[in-house]
């Protein structure tokens, strides 16, 4: 494309890391916007980011969330078309790029399929993964939506619970609206102005959902549900001391309705939860929620 200059938005720092790890080994410059109150939610991913090389720009109108460093993003972009590329990090924004990310994550369904196929037979009875944007999720479940006997299950944050301002739950309570270049469900009020979210977790605390987890919802192919924080604090560490894996506060939405459905399910069925993220840049923050001093 002949653009020096890539640009990025992040939430939780996951996509703005992988882009500056690109950008540091092709020479190109790196900017990555990111809400302040994500950064100081996220400062490990800051670090990285830094480390190699990006400049990471701190957005402090708004909420200081994912939303703003959208715009911020795109305010830059269009501004500076001629020379930049924008790396869009969620299933969001215009066409081709909610298309565009799914694709590039759909090597996540492609290989658990496979895997399960080789090692159990079968498919899995049903796959569950969170849902902020929607790119994680919609990877997973791409290659599964042909297979209509496997049951797909999104988790949105549902903050501290399903009121206004307090949650990140687009489907419980969102309406049909445009944001930031694509047709979805969004958090607004009855003048179209975009509504306050809150998460735990920072790469799910958005309005907007990926235009087509709106479609699949409204066919009914795929059921969404929600998580509130507290029950998301207290799987993140039943899954540290059980499993030792300490998941990404985003993936743990999915598995706290993993954890329901897995009660629920017979023992011959099979589940599948797609854990997106790993939580080290997130042990900070659970700390300080915690009250546990880091020495």
């Amino acid at each position: 494309m002949g653009k020096p200059r890539i640009i990025a938005e992040t939430g939780a720092g996951q996509h703005g890391v992988a882009t500056a790890a690109v950008c540091a080994k092709f020479g190109l410059q790196c900017r990555v916007y990111m809400g302040a109150v994500d950064m100081e939610r996220q400062a490990l991913n800051v670090f990285r980011m830094r480390l190699m090389g990006a400049e990471v720009v701190g957005v402090e109108a708004g909420q200081k969330t994912l939303k703003d460093a959208v715009n911020e993003a795109m305010r830059d972009w269009v501004t500076n078309v001629r020379n930049t590329h924008y790396i869009l990090g969620s299933a969001l924004g215009a066409h081709p790029y909610p298309m565009m990310v799914r694709d590039f994550h759909r090597v996540i369904g492609r290989e658990a399929r496979a895997q399960l196929l080789e090692r159990e037979g079968r498919l899995p009875d049903e796959v569950i993964a969170c849902v902020g944007g929607g790119s994680n999720a919609m990877g997973v479940f791409f290659d599964f939506l042909k297979d209509e006997q496997v049951r797909l299950v999104g988790v949105e944050a549902g903050g501290l619970g399903i009121k206004r301002g307090e949650h990140a739950a687009r489907f419980e309570g969102g309406k049909l609206g445009v944001l930031q270049g694509c047709k979805t469900y969004i958090l607004q009020n009855d003048d179209g102005q975009i509504e306050l979210t809150h998460s735990v977790s920072a790469g799910l605390d958005y309005a907007a959902i990926g235009p087509e987890h709106a479609f699949y919802r409204d066919t009914g192919r795929i059921r969404y549900a929600y998580a509130c924080d507290d029950e998301v604090m207290e799987t993140f560490q039943l899954c540290s001391r059980l499993e030792g894996i300490i998941p990404a506060l985003e993936s743990t939405h999915a598995l706290v309705e993993g954890v329901k459905r897995a009660k629920q399910m017979r023992p011959d069925e099979l589940l599948l939860i797609n854990l997106s993220g790993r939580g080290d840049k997130d042990v900070n923050q659970v700390a300080k929620l915690l009250g546990v001093t880091l020495r």
